[in-house]
């Protein structure tokens, strides 16, 4: 597994121009992905999960079906998850 650092603040960068930041966990072979909205978010920015993951597999050098990926969608009238 190697992360390509380049690429993946490329898409953090990407993310913060649209008021949102990414999250990441890896953990082995697997990670947990996180996309937290900032107060002007535009959601109709984010691609959906599947292109997200087919996108972030290869930059983080793991199988896109391993990423578990959270979008703010997933939490109803919150822009992010209960800590």
């Amino acid at each position: 597994m190697t992360v390509d650092e380049k690429q993946l603040d490329q898409l953090k960068q990407t993310l913060q121009a649209d008021d949102y930041r990414m999250d990441v966990d890896l953990q082995g072979d697997a990670a947990d992905v996180s996309i937290v909205a900032g107060p002007n978010a535009c959601e109709e920015c984010l691609v959906p999960k599947p292109l997200m993951q087919s996108m972030l597999g290869p930059v983080l050098g793991i199988d896109p079906a391993s990423i578990r990926l959270v979008y703010p969608t997933d939490f109803p009238g919150d822009h992010a998850p209960a800590s």
